[in-house]
């Protein structure tokens, strides 16, 4: 399963905790993580640094507790336990499918499963909310998707569109013809 991950796991960059300006980048692959600096000073004396690069074997990264307190500073407890945990192989594998594969997935869960799935990250709380999984359950439930519905779901969004009632749904609908016809201008013949 391992092999169906990319070689890059995680980039992240950021800027160090106030007041400095220095900026980080850390990356991490399969077998590597690699931290790099940048110093960022007005200073004369500091002109002379160079960036910098510490790159070691995620076996090693495992024991270097000086490094981790780098990226907890630079990057939060969470990063910092989200890259051991991917140098110990704890892969997070359905948070790494792509959107196309999870649309396929979800599209066959109950809304109830939907609603539980949209709490468990910030990935699947934008996903489980987008038009893009609602427009596929409206048309899986819906025999057929006029212009019209396609044009309210435009405006108001499919998600909503799927939870209004029929009765309401036909009035705005009506609303949104209406409005249609009284912005359209007399032709002068």
């Amino acid at each position: 399963m391992a092999s169906l991950l990319p070689e890059t796991l995680f980039e992240a960059g950021g800027q160090g905790p106030a007041p400095s300006k220095d900026y980080y980048r850390l990356q991490i692959t399969r077998s590597q993580v690699s931290f790099r600096w940048w110093r960022i000073s007005l200073r004369n004396d500091y002109h002379l640094n160079k960036p910098g690069v510490t790159e070691e074997c995620c076996e090693d990264f495992l024991d270097d507790v000086n490094l981790h307190v780098q990226i907890a500073l630079v990057f939060g407890s969470k990063v910092l336990q989200y890259v051991i945990n991917l140098c110990k192989g704890k892969y997070d594998y359905l948070e790494r499918l792509s959107d196309p594969l999870l649309l396929h997935i979800v599209s066959y869960l109950d809304l109830e499963d939907i609603a539980r799935l949209s709490q468990t990250s910030h990935r699947f709380q934008k996903f489980c909310t987008s038009d893009k999984l609602w427009e596929q359950i409206v048309a899986s439930t819906c025999d057929t998707i006029t212009q019209d519905m396609k044009a309210l779901a435009k405006d108001i969004g499919w998600r909503q569109l799927f939870f209004t009632n029929k009765l309401q749904l036909q009035r705005q609908i009506r609303k949104r013809r209406q409005k249609q016809e009284d912005n359209k201008e007399p032709v002068e013949v």
